[in-house]
């Protein structure tokens, strides 16, 4: 009888084993602009996210050993037709059971409104910052990492006032984001002394931006705000400026932020001044760690703000006890915020056995995580002046 009661608990504890081995693993869907305006950042993005999800699965904590698997999809940044059936994809197709993403604000709305609500998905902005997602119909089911550009706003508006800036053009990619940024903007620069002699939309993809830097150019002012894609017609315009004489100096929104930038239109970007959401602190530092030991590049812009969606959605689904947009729906703001035990970039198995032993979390991950109001990212942002070529840090705010 020994023997037989032995060899039932063998075989019990050897068919755990192979159930745990053989979960299906969770797939999450990064639907990213891996093609159109960003797609220089894009990949850096995936990257942050992906190496989130790496760590959950080479910890074996997630709900007793599911391993996680990153789907990726083209969001294109800006045909929101294009994002939106990458998006069914994803779900019908690939079966995700959450969104990393998407990135552009309107692409971004547009799976929210017509994809995720009806398919009760969770997704989780890297970089989407218009301020109409603050209010956006969503079920419950979106957040974002980073800011809103109603922040944003004020920011770059407190830089160009500090600087003794009097007046400025603007111009702005004519989405849901250039739109948001360039009306916070505005409102902030003029309720702060600043005029405006031009706000002026621009249309990406073009080959040629001479009338469109003739008007800004025939308005004037103390130096050209830049509000649009550092891959299109953003840089269009800075180089049309700056091969017609029009501006020398530049002010840019975070949509510009990216060393391609640099390298395509070279020295004449020293002087430009801008902001972008970033952070310090020791979450920063381990996520920059992190990244270098897997040969990732840290310093690109919303690489931070990608780990950090993709690592709440995980521990959102930990804390609910089942890899579904469900679980993670309920449990996002209890993971990102106090009570709970700090977490760190790095640590991310620690707190999936946390959660398992019914215990709380408070994420701070890379950005110094705080979600506020709908479930969005109170936020810091860097200041930053391009000197000899280089992005260099001034001060956050």
């Amino acid at each position: 009888m020994k023997k037989l009661l032995l060899a039932l608990a063998a075989s019990t504890m050897l068919a755990g084993s192979a159930i745990a081995a053989g979960h299906s693993p969770v797939k999450i869907g990064v639907i990213l602009g891996f093609t159109g305006p960003i797609e220089s950042l894009t990949p850096h993005m995936a990257d942050g996210a992906e190496l989130a999800m790496q760590e959950v699965s080479d910890s074996g904590m997630l709900l007793d050993g599911v391993k996680v698997e990153s789907v990726r999809a083209d969001s294109t940044c800006i045909d929101s037709a294009a994002a939106q059936a990458a998006a069914e994809r994803l779900i019908t197709s690939d079966k995700i059971a959450a969104i990393m993403g998407a990135d552009c604000s309107g692409v971004t709305g547009a799976i929210l409104a017509n994809v995720a609500r009806a398919n009760g998905v969770v997704m989780i902005s890297p970089s989407a910052t218009s301020p109409a997602l603050s209010t956006a119909e969503d079920d419950g089911l979106f957040f974002r990492t980073a800011p809103s550009d109603a922040r944003q706003g004020e920011v770059l508006a407190s830089i160009l006032k500090d600087k003794g800036i009097k007046s400025v053009a603007v111009t702005y990619t004519n989405n849901d984001y250039g739109k948001g940024l360039s009306d916070a903007f505005i409102s902030s620069f003029e309720g702060m002394g600043g005029s405006i002699t031009i706000n002026a939309p621009h249309e990406d993809g073009k080959g040629d931006y001479s009338a469109e830097v003739g008007a800004l150019a025939q308005a004037g002012g103390d130096l050209l705000v830049v509000l649009g894609y550092s891959d299109q017609g953003g840089k269009g315009i800075i180089r049309g400026a700056l091969d017609s004489g029009a501006f020398d100096t530049f002010a840019m929104g975070d949509g510009m932020y990216g060393d391609k930038l640099l390298e395509d239109i070279g020295e004449g970007m020293n002087g430009t001044i801008g902001s972008v959401p970033w952070s310090e602190g020791e979450g920063a530092d381990a996520f920059v760690k992190l990244m270098k030991d897997a040969g990732k590049n840290p310093d690109s812009s919303f690489t931070r703000e990608s780990y950090d969606a993709a690592a709440l959605i995980l521990l959102a689904m930990q804390k609910g006890g089942a890899a579904t947009s469900e679980a993670a729906k309920a449990h996002v703001m209890d993971v990102a915020n106090a009570p709970g035990e700090k977490i760190l970039p790095g640590e991310l198995g620690k707190a999936l056995e946390i959660l398992k032993n019914g215990g709380d979390v408070d994420y701070v991950g890379a950005t110094n995580v705080e979600l506020i109001g709908p479930g969005e990212a109170a936020g810091t942002y860097r200041e930053y002046e391009v000197k000899e070529g280089k992005y260099e840090t001034i001060k956050f705010r």
